[in-house]
């Protein structure tokens, strides 16, 4: 029989509807958000399905700050070579 104590017991509960709706009145307030992001995300003792949709979001936020500075960066670049 293996070492079942080597391997961390995930946190498989259920996110309740008020759970869920705590979630998204603190993903409202700036700052906050970011921080909860990376708590439930990498911290211990959160739900498996509210850590793996915590890290979905930061993926997508990075996906939308990458693509944020790729499109100002190109909306610069032609208003400074229309400007020669």
């Amino acid at each position: 029989m293996e070492n079942l104590e080597q391997f961390p017991q995930r946190n498989k509960s259920v996110v309740s509807v008020g759970d869920w709706i705590i979630t998204m009145i603190l993903m409202l307030i700036p700052v906050v958000n970011i921080i909860m992001l990376f708590i439930w995300a990498f911290g211990g003792g959160t739900a498996e399905s509210k850590s793996n949709w915590a890290k979905a979001s930061l993926i997508f936020m990075i996906i939308g700050i990458v693509l944020t500075v790729v499109f100002w960066g190109a909306f610069a670049a032609t208003i400074a070579s229309s400007m020669n």
